[in-house]
């Protein structure tokens, strides 16, 4: 395993971090952890020398929190920092901050949390926060020792990523989502040498967007295998993140041992310049075939889950993308016809609710009755990278 530096902090964190939203399940349900495989795999990281397991108060419907505080028991908690998150949107009063982190606390079955995230920023949510004083209450909870380091999540624009940066000193590390294809969305790559060149540790969240840079459409992977027949596009992908110095660990949600392990090879080979002229052109390349293909940015975070009149919205969207990028929307026809009546687009009565949690900023409900004539062949996709 490979370590960089970590902020400012006197820490050293392996390049890769584990990830636990998108942890094994049992018959395909998002809260029914796989607990014994999932542990295995989580074990095994750190037994390989990862040091750094995010996770979240919603994740998996409540139950990773749950999970991680028993997956490390025996010595494993005494070997990593760990990191959660507030459930921001929840939080409407000064004591909802210790009301949440308590439960988390007891929740992870531990008396400190390490990295304590204030979850998916946006502007509303940390204006929110900040009027309500979540500054001063995260220097109480520090100076009680509940958490050790404070930061943030992010989904917003650059200029709302500087604000918050900047309207709090003692920021210890933040993280976003950032990839190859995602360089000026969100904070993207202005973002992140502004967070480092504050001293901010930065965290890397959706490193191949869901698992779309890993397995991406055949003219993308084409690009790579011509390039080097022997490395994954997911490597391709991690390693160009690793390449810069600004990244201070790369989080991966992993839901098989064989993505565990692919992950710490591709960890143990990485570091900062280590990209050649020629492989940064390959990444440019692949960048431009994928955003060619790509029309709706759904990374199937499961946050606009579950919807009130049970559309599956990723699901949904996944068929869709990959039918236009594959270009076989027939089989997504297919894949569309099995869904059951509700999960189908046509459910989608626009009540907004979705939109409001979406971290991509989606217009989820103006896209829903295009793709549902398209995945029913009453229309044929026109082109559009617009719902409207």
């Amino acid at each position: 395993m490979q370590y960089r530096k970590f902020g400012q902090l006197d820490w050293q964190v392996s390049a890769l971090g584990f990830g636990c939203m998108r942890l094994p399940v049992i018959n395909k349900v998002y809260k029914n952890i796989d607990s014994p495989e999932a542990t295995r795999m989580l074990r095994h990281a750190i037994d390989q020398g990862v040091n750094y397991i995010d996770t979240a108060y919603p994740y998996h419907d409540g139950k990773s929190e749950g999970f991680v505080g028993q997956a490390l028991k025996d010595g494993y908690r005494q070997k990593v920092r760990l990191a959660t998150k507030m459930p921001s949107w929840l939080i409407g009063s000064y004591p909802d901050f210790d009301l949440y982190l308590n439960r988390q606390l007891k929740r992870l079955k531990t008396d400190t949390i390490d990295f304590y995230l204030l979850h998916a920023l946006q502007s509303d949510r940390w204006t929110k926060l900040r009027d309500l004083g979540v500054r001063e209450w995260a220097e109480k909870a520090i100076a009680s020792g509940r958490i050790r380091a404070i930061g943030f999540s992010f989904h917003d624009t650059l200029e709302v990523f500087k604000q918050i940066v900047d309207e709090y000193d003692h920021w210890d590390f933040c993280q976003i989502q950032y990839n190859y294809l995602d360089t000026d969305h969100q904070a993207g790559t202005t973002g992140l040498k502004y967070a480092a060149g504050r001293g901010l540790a930065v965290v890397i969240m959706e490193p191949l967007l869901g698992g779309n840079l890993a397995r991406p459409p055949e003219p993308v992977a084409e690009v790579y295998r011509k390039a080097d027949p022997a490395r994954t596009p997911a490597d391709w992908a991690l390693q160009w993140l690793w390449d810069q110095p600004e990244v201070s660990v790369v989080l991966s949600g992993m839901s098989t041992f064989d993505q565990v392990e692919g992950n710490l090879a591709s960890a143990g080979r990485s570091g900062i310049n280590k990209l050649t002229s020629e492989q940064d052109k390959v990444i440019r390349e692949a960048r431009k075939t994928f955003e060619d293909l790509y029309i709706i940015p759904c990374t199937n975070c499961q946050y606009c889950q579950p919807c009130p009149n049970g559309v599956s919205i990723p699901k949904v969207f996944d068929l869709f993308n990959s039918g236009v990028a594959a270009q076989q929307m027939w089989m997504s026809h297919i894949l569309y016809n099995k869904l059951g009546a509700k999960e189908r687009a046509k459910s989608c009565e626009d009540c907004g609710e979705c939109e409001e949690k979406c971290p991509q900023v989606i217009p989820i409900s103006d896209w829903m009755p295009y793709v549902h004539r398209v995945l029913t062949e009453k229309e044929k996709y026109d082109g559009r990278k617009l719902p409207v």
